[in-house]
């Protein structure tokens, strides 16, 4: 509620990046123009768990003005902007999340959205899906928005244990090809540079994982002057990576030279104890994966408990014998929403284009399609791919009648 003066600013300052974003968001907008009047969702329950940006704020208003009723939930509790969550709890959008949530209140906000008993969930991670899941009540479908997330539903998915069919928005082409690769490139380098200050240029950094993320960050660390080594398990990515020009190397050829660390697996431990080891003095270690999981963050606490904050966001363990200094970024948590805003607006108009569409799909044809996970709908990607193109005024050729008769030929 605006109750003062102080509340009135934070207000105008939420509604201020709400419109900010807006502005950015061409393909979102002109989608939900052409959706928003039919009212597909009139009535209907969102029970959704997603980084509580300026971007998602536009998503989560286009929703609401499409007749849903929407309940949130963080999908990071480091990543939340307080005056856009104020604006949207003044806008009728119901939001469970508290200024310095523990772990435990982070769980239990998903709990409370589900206690809504939302007909559809729209999550980032799968952790909303998997508490869903278990409550085995009446939910019509859902959307996801990770690879990580992705990953999860289908070995669920494998034993039996999906309740609604799901649209992996991230498998769409218009969200992994624009999100992933030069949304988080870019923001990823943007939060490491925001926490640190430090002069990427000469650097010696290594990207773990060279999926859509990696790429997009490697490219983007080596386009700064960074001497960038990729490190993998996947030998066509590992191909992919020394075809583009990197150095690939095993991890553990390189701990003891490297300057910083980025995890973009969506795995656990990819840097622990037998690696914190034998990283060099001074070496910082940060996350773009989704979870906190990567970095061995328990290790590193239990080896310094007296570790201490030089800056913020940034975390400084003693390790070893020698004590060497060796500094966490964002306590291991996604760095390009911790320590940066996260993806631009304009690739995250892409990108919730996806989950708008996404959403009013299953709405509309939820009764006709399985329990299980199915790739964002051609039609609507390529719905996805003409607004862009039309929003960003970008023109293409045709193939004439007679370039269409050879392609069948």
């Amino acid at each position: 509620m605006i109750t003062s003066a102080k509340s009135k600013e934070m207000y105008e300052v939420g509604k201020s990046e709400y419109l900010w974003a807006k502005k950015s968001m061409p393909v979102l907008n002109r989608l939900v123009h052409r959706f928003v009047s039919k009212r597909y969702l009139e009535n209907l329950k969102l029970g959704i768990c997603l980084h509580i940006t300026k971007e998602t704020s536009v998503l989560l208003m286009a929703l609401k003005e499409a007749g849903a009723k929407v309940t949130l939930c963080p999908a990071n509790p480091l990543s939340i902007q307080e005056p856009v969550k104020f604006f949207l709890i003044n806008n009728d959008i119901r939001i469970f999340a508290k200024k310095k949530d523990t772990l435990r209140d982070f769980y239990r906000n998903m709990e409370s959205v589900l206690d809504t008993k939302p007909h559809m969930i729209t999550d980032d991670g799968g952790e909303l899906h998997k508490r869903a899941l278990r409550r085995k009540f009446k939910i019509i479908g859902g959307t996801e928005e990770t690879t990580s997330g992705v990953n999860r539903l289908e070995v669920w998915g494998k034993e039996g244990l999906l309740l609604y069919p799901i649209i992996a928005v991230n498998r769409s082409r218009t969200k992994y090809l624009f999100d992933n690769k030069y949304g988080t490139g870019q923001s990823t380098i943007e939060g490491i540079l925001k926490t640190t200050g430090i002069l990427l240029s000469s650097k010696r950094i290594v990207v773990c994982g060279y999926g859509w993320v990696g790429k997009g960050v490697a490219r983007c660390a080596m386009g700064m002057g960074a001497k960038v080594t990729i490190t993998e398990v996947n030998t066509l990515r590992a191909l992919e990576a020394y075809f583009d020009g990197f150095e690939v190397k095993p991890l553990d050829e390189i701990l003891s030279n490297a300057d910083l660390f980025i995890t973009c697996t969506g795995q656990v431990n990819v840097i622990g104890q037998d690696q914190i080891e034998k990283i060099k003095e001074g070496a910082i270690l940060c996350n773009a994966g989704h979870f906190d999981v990567e970095i061995d963050v328990n290790y590193l606490n239990s080896v310094d408990p007296n570790h201490f904050s030089p800056r913020m966001n940034v975390t400084c363990y003693r390790v070893g014998e020698s004590k060497k200094k060796i500094y966490l970024l964002a306590r291991g948590r996604v760095i390009n929403l911790v320590g940066a805003e996260g993806n631009s607006p304009e690739v995250m108009s892409i990108s919730f284009a996806n989950q708008f569409l996404s959403i009013i799909y299953l709405s509309q044809f939820h009764e006709k399609l399985e329990n299980k996970i199915y790739k964002t709908p051609k039609k609507i990607e390529r719905k996805i791919m003409l607004t862009a193109l039309d929003s960003f005024g970008v023109k293409i050729d045709s193939l004439t009648p007679e370039q269409n008769n050879y392609c069948k030929t």
